[in-house]
C-alpha cells in the first residue's frame, strides 16, 4: 500500500512538472498574438485549469476576443463566440427542437456545445436569456423540452462587460456572477506594448499559434490540480478571509461593516482555495500557501462583495476593499 502511494504521487510529481514546462511554452505561444496582459492571461489559464469560468471587464480595443480565440487554439479546443443582444432568446443559445422530415423532433445543437463560449457583453442581453447560461455553467448540461444534454469536457465560459457604456444594459444577478470563478479587469497597455501592437497589427504579418494542449491533456491537468494537497493553515486562512468580509457577524472586518452591504459566500473560499493550488502548481510548487490565495483573492472576491453608498461617496472600490482586508 505504501510503495502505491508513493508511486502515485511521484507520478503526480511528474505530471506537476510536465504542465509548468507546457504552459510556460503556451504562454510562449500566446504572446505571439497577445502583447503584454501577463497578468490576465495567467488568471484565465488557472480558471480553465480549475474548471472555472471568468468574467472580463474592459473597454473595446482591449483583445478580449482576439484573447479567447487565440487561447483556445493553443489548447486544442472548440471555441464558440455568442454576441449578447436585447433580443437574443435561450434558443439561439443552447439550441432548439424542430420536426424533421419523418415528423419526429431532432435537437439542432446550440452555439453553447463548444468547449470555449466567449459570451460578449453578457449584460446586454435580459435576464431571462443571462439564466440559460446557468446550467451549461454549474452542471456542464442544457435541459431542453425535459431532455438533458451533456456538454462536452472541458467547458468554460469567458464572459466580457464594457465597464463605460451601461445604456440598454441588464446587470448579472448575484446567483450568475457567482458562478463566475474570476471576475479580471484588463487595462489599457503600455507605451511600449502599444508600439509593439502598432507594429505586429498593421503590418499584414499573421502569427500562427502552434497547439500545446490538448482536451484530453487539459481534463488529466484538470484532475491534477484537485489532488494537490492543502495545509490546514491555508485553508484555515481562506475561510477567515472571507469570513471578514460577511456584515455584520461576529468575524467581520470593521472595514466591511462600514463599506459593505454583502458579503462573499462559501464558494468564494471554494475558488481561493482550488485558485491557489492552480497558482501554486503553474509556479513549480507542490502544495499551496497563504501568498498562492493572496494572489487570487481578489479576482475571486470582487464581485462578491457589495459596497454600500458610504463606499462610493468615499471612494473605496472594492478592490482597495479586498487589499486592506487582506492586509489587515
Amino acid at each position: 500500500m505504501y510503495e502505491t502511494t508513493k508511486q502515485n504521487y511521484s507520478s503526480d510529481v511528474e505530471q506537476l512538472d510536465i504542465l509548468v514546462q507546457k504552459t510556460n511554452d503556451l504562454k510562449k505561444e500566446i504572446s505571439k498574438v497577445i502583447i503584454g496582459q501577463e497578468k490576465i492571461i495567467e488568471q484565465v489559464l488557472i480558471s480553465i485549469f480549475s474548471k472555472g469560468h471568468c468574467l472580463l471587464v474592459g473597454v473595446p480595443g482591449l483583445a478580449k476576443t482576439l484573447l479567447v480565440n487565440t487561447i483556445s487554439s493553443a489548447l486544442g479546443l472548440s471555441y464558440n463566440r455568442i454576441q449578447f443582444t436585447p433580443d437574443l432568446m435561450p434558443s439561439d443559445i443552447i439550441g432548439s427542437e424542430i420536426l424533421d422530415e419523418n415528423r419526429k423532433f431532432k435537437f439542432i445543437h446550440g452555439p453553447i456545445f463548444a468547449n470555449i463560449i466567449l459570451a460578449d457583453e453578457i449584460n446586454r442581453t435580459p435576464p431571462k436569456t443571462q439564466a440559460a447560461l446557468l446550467e451549461a455553467m454549474q452542471e456542464h448540461s442544457v435541459t431542453v423540452a425535459g431532455n438533458s444534454y451533456l456538454l462536452e469536457e472541458p467547458f468554460f465560459v469567458l464572459a466580457t462587460q464594457n465597464p463605460i457604456e451601461q445604456e440598454g444594459t441588464y446587470p448579472l444577478p448575484e446567483a450568475q456572477l457567482d458562478r463566475f470563478m474570476f471576475m479580471l479587469w484588463l487595462d489599457y497597455p503600455t507605451f511600449e506594448e502599444e508600439v509593439d501592437i502598432l507594429k505586429s497589427t498593421t503590418t499584414g504579418i499573421e502569427n500562427k499559434v502552434n497547439e500545446i494542449f490538448n482536451r484530453e491533456e487539459i481534463i488529466s491537468m484538470q484532475n491534477l490540480i484537485r489532488k494537490i494537497p492543502v495545509s490546514d493553515n491555508v485553508y484555515e486562512y481562506a475561510v477567515k478571509l472571507v469570513e471578514k468580509t460577511r456584515v455584520s457577524t461576529p468575524k467581520a472586518h470593521p472595514l466591511a461593516n462600514k463599506y459593505l452591504s454583502w458579503g462573499a459566500g462559501p464558494r468564494a473560499s471554494q475558488y481561493l482555495i482550488i485558485g491557489a493550488k492552480c497558482h501554486a502548481a503553474l509556479k513549480g510548487k507542490y502544495s499551496p500557501d497563504i501568498e498562492d490565495v493572496k494572489s487570487v483573492a481578489v479576482s475571486v472576491l470582487r464581485h462578491r462583495i457589495v459596497q454600500n453608498y458610504t463606499a462610493q461617496a468615499e471612494g473605496y472600490n472594492t478592490e482597495k476593499i479586498i487589499i486592506e482586508l487582506i492586509n489587515s
